[in-house]
């Protein structure tokens, strides 16, 4: 599992972008995101760089 920070998401409109995107480009990934702590969790075939860009390409800053 994979532990991204992602900042710049303030509603569930925002969590559900995420979670859909990281579903489209791995539809067997099990994603968790905690809009409070901004963080979100992934369980599948993405690595890190791939989870970044997908969420980056959303909209969303990942922070280190």
């Amino acid at each position: 599992m994979i532990t991204l920070n992602v900042e710049g998401m303030t509603c569930m409109g925002c969590v559900a972008s995420v979670e859909t995107a990281l579903k489209k480009a791995d539809p067997s990934a099990k994603v968790a995101v905690d809009l409070p702590t901004g963080k979100v969790d992934v369980e599948g075939a993405l690595s890190y760089e791939a989870a970044k860009d997908v969420i980056e390409a959303t909209g969303f800053d990942v922070k280190s």
